[in-house]
């Protein structure tokens, strides 16, 4: 028997490449849920492959439905935040006695997972993939993983340092940290004030980030969402601008996931992003009309595919 089994909720890239990195640790057992047949059917049968920044094949227990999971110490929710909800009540058995943790996109899943689950962590990740085939993941671009409590209903330190430490035996440098805001901020900012406007245009965030004009919107963006974590108590790991600068000389070409729904008429990620960042505005008494404009406008976007 395992010393560790680790329930993997949604197996797009971040999933996937969580789920193959904690594999190759000894002791640790992972089980997958995704509802990709496909892809489920071709990592129970030979692995989960990872090719790009790593090359190997990790054994990983995949299965379409989450009643088949067994009960598991530890889980990671790596869904869209449109179906947090769904995916954890479908596993809340498994989970039932597990300290889990989001690694998605924007703010809100903790709150979800909350309700569901005993202790809950918050978690942060900057590296990039894309699942290539059912079965296979590519690591596109390596970077830390941030860890630590969901403050009103906290996994213990111990928890939160064991998978962390587990994440870095594995290949993904993760830190443990015991406030997690800073981090998790730090990533939704830079996405909120570039995703959105990328996903209007058609744009690149790179052609984002270098349009005078749009350059200025991801500006006004980036000092609403400022002003709340000022107001808010939470410190950002980086400044904003740096980070667009970054995205310009290394992502030009990059299309968000908020524009890669559009394309795909997917509904979007608008509301645990300016969505979640307005929402916290409201909370404390500052006010975010950007942000606001930003969901009114994507939700007319997507509106108009009906």
């Amino acid at each position: 028997m395992s010393d560790t089994r680790i329930a993997v909720l949604g197996c797009g890239a971040i999933g996937s490449l969580y789920a193959a990195h904690l594999a190759r640790v000894p002791g640790v057992e992972v089980w997958a849920v995704d509802p990709w047949r496909e892809h489920v059917e071709a990592i129970e049968a030979g692995g989960l492959t990872v090719t790009g920044q790593a090359d190997f094949t990790a054994p990983v227990h995949a299965r379409a439905s989450a009643a088949e999971l067994p009960r598991c110490h530890l889980g990671i929710v790596a869904t869209k935040s449109l179906h947090t909800r769904g995916a954890v009540e479908a596993a809340r058995e498994a989970l039932a006695g597990a300290a889990v943790v989001s690694v998605q996109n924007g703010i809100g899943n903790e709150e979800l997972i909350a309700e569901f689950v005993p202790r809950v962590m918050r978690g942060t990740i900057v590296t990039a993939g894309a699942v290539t085939a059912p079965g296979t993941v590519r690591y596109d671009a390596p970077g830390d993983s941030w860890l630590g409590p969901f403050e009103p209903k906290p996994a213990s330190a111990e928890e939160i340092a064991l998978l962390a430490g587990l994440l870095d035996e594995g290949g993904l440098r993760t830190h443990a940290v015991a406030d997690a805001r800073g981090p998790q901020w730090t990533k939704v900012v830079f996405n909120a004030a570039t995703s959105p406007l990328a996903a209007l245009t058609g744009l690149t965030v790179g052609q984002v980030c270098t349009d005078p004009a749009l350059r200025a919107q991801v500006g006004i963006l980036i000092d609403e969402a400022r002003a709340v974590c000022a107001a808010a108590g939470i410190v950002l790991t980086r400044d904003p601008a740096e980070a667009v600068e970054e995205a310009i000389r290394e992502a030009f070409r990059h299309k968000p996931s908020m524009l890669q729904d559009v394309l795909a008429r997917r509904p979007t990620e608008v509301d645990v992003l300016n969505g979640g960042i307005a929402a916290e505005g409201r909370r404390i008494g500052v006010a975010t009309p950007a942000h606001d404009a930003m969901v009114a406008l994507v939700h007319g976007l997507q509106s108009s595919w009906n």
